[in-house]
């Protein structure tokens, strides 16, 4: 059996990814198999955190175009979070991953407080944590939230899980001749406005040398094959 070359990971995983071909809401087929794929790396005796976004139930950016103030609009993206969350700890828990959801948000009939000592202890007593809520302020992405709560946490890595398979020059649905990039640094992400995570969060990763490694989410055991070391996607790092 492969070996894992990380012991604790932070998992972002866009709110589109669970909406699947739905267009809209959450598509279950793939939140369960978003949860076979964790509890293959669970298996592995890899620490594993989630963060969750919220866009394929509400997207801040929309609501604000339509006049909703910013600063509301990001609080209704922060509580689709907690829907996903919630979605994906089902999913989890019947694949027989024992999991808490930590919310930035105080709601206690639904989820834990997020505090940092407690998140660490879940993770190595085996549990995977979901953090949801983004950070519990507006103006941050779940992008930032991410990146915050793995340094928190001392994660080594953090696993962007996209639609596609890795990073590339343009939008490869659009563009046939845009090129993917196998490694990129920090700085080049920033330059080149490469759409990886936004600013802040780069910036984030950047200030604590903290890798980003983005790969397709929808090829499933490709968790697994990040986490054992295969070259996969692209990875972000100094």
């Amino acid at each position: 059996m492969a070996k894992p070359v990380f012991k604790r990971v932070v998992l972002k995983i866009s709110g589109e990814a669970l909406q699947g071909r739905l267009g809209y809401g959450i598509d279950y087929d793939v939140t369960l198999s978003i949860a076979r794929q964790i509890k293959e790396v669970k298996k592995l005796g890899v620490e594993t955190a989630i963060v969750i976004g919220g866009g394929n139930i509400f997207r801040g950016v929309t609501g604000i175009v339509k006049g909703i103030d910013r600063a509301n609009a990001d609080y209704m993206g922060m509580l689709a979070t907690v829907i996903n969350g919630l979605a994906l700890q089902d999913a989890l828990e019947k694949n027989g991953v024992f999991t808490r959801v930590q919310t930035a948000i105080a709601m206690q009939q639904l989820a834990e407080p997020y505090i940092r000592r407690r998140a660490i202890r879940h993770l190595e007593k085996g549990r995977a944590v979901i953090f949801v809520g983004g950070t519990g302020n507006p103006y941050f992405t779940t992008d930032t939230t991410a990146a915050l709560r793995a340094i928190e946490i001392g994660a080594d890595v953090i696993l962007k899980a996209t639609k596609v398979d890795g990073v590339y020059s343009a939008d490869p649905f659009k563009n046939k001749k845009a090129k993917k990039f196998e490694a990129l640094r920090y700085i080049d992400v920033l330059k080149r406005g490469l759409k990886v995570m936004d600013a802040t969060a780069i910036s984030l990763c950047m200030d604590n040398n903290l890798p980003i490694i983005v790969f397709n989410l929808f090829k499933e055991g490709n968790i697994k094959k990040v986490i054992t070391g295969v070259k996969i996607g692209t990875i972000v790092r100094g």
